[in-house]
């Protein structure tokens, strides 16, 4: 499994439960269509956590990095239903940063 994580600040003035109903929208698109098989919204608890991290976490998970592709071929359209669900999303967002991971041992390091 590769899995793309965010994480984020929320912007001045946004809500945090404006912003999970958001996340939920636009990522609900990708797991009925196919283009990611999971995704959790994570929010730091009693501020622990690395400084310049965010406190708020999006992990995104991928089959390979194929169906990856196909996803932010996708979101990069930015037309559309779809780019107005992800506006919902970054527009309460700052401090945007990104990291893509995968499950370790795996195939390729010969784990079945």
């Amino acid at each position: 499994m590769n899995t793309y994580a965010i994480w984020v600040d929320l912007a001045p003035g946004a809500h945090d439960l404006e912003f999970a109903e958001a996340v939920k929208g636009y990522l609900g698109v990708f797991l009925r269509e196919g283009w990611a098989e999971g995704y959790r919204l994570k929010r730091r608890k009693f501020g622990f956590g690395p400084t310049g991290m965010g406190e708020w976490s999006i992990e995104i998970d991928f089959v390979d990095l194929a169906q990856m592709d196909r996803a932010f071929e996708q979101a990069a359209r930015r037309t559309g239903d779809l780019e107005n669900l992800h506006h919902e999303v970054y527009s309460r967002v700052v401090n945007f940063r990104s990291g893509l991971y995968r499950d370790f041992p795996d195939p390729v390091r010969g784990l079945e």
